[in-house]
């Protein structure tokens, strides 16, 4: 069996990585993609200094930080969120976030096709 090991800040385990990349447009980031009939759970790792530009989508999104430090811009209202923070954004809200540190983020979408996975072409 194999060992868990704590990998910090220093990225998902290869039981993550082992899924689908998705293509992100956003730089400074990448994430993997588990895909189910009606949603998608992804799981993020964004570098410091990334953002999301503000937008919104029609359903709603759940999401929790695993690690690092993020301010999340949901509705105008800001907030700061670290390591277990948990968050809602409900449909048809504006939102953004931008990453002050190395972080790493799951959220589940309420969309089957929120990210494609990546080509394989190079």
């Amino acid at each position: 069996m194999d060992k868990i090991k704590d990998h910090g800040t220093s990225g998902y385990p290869e039981v993550i990585t082992r899924l689908p990349e998705a293509d992100i447009q956003f730089k400074s980031v990448k994430a993997w993609i588990m895909q189910a009939d009606l949603s998608q759970l992804v799981f993020f790792e964004f570098e410091a200094g990334a953002s999301v530009p503000e937008h919104s989508h029609d359903y709603p999104q759940w999401g929790i930080v695993i690690e690092g430090k993020m301010e999340l811009t949901i509705n105008d209202k800001p907030r700061i969120c670290e390591k277990g923070t948990e968050y809602v954004i409900p449909g048809g809200v504006k939102h953004k976030a931008r990453f002050f540190e190395k972080t790493r983020v799951t959220d589940l979408f309420s969309e089957r096709a929120r990210y494609k996975p990546k080509s394989n072409k190079q």
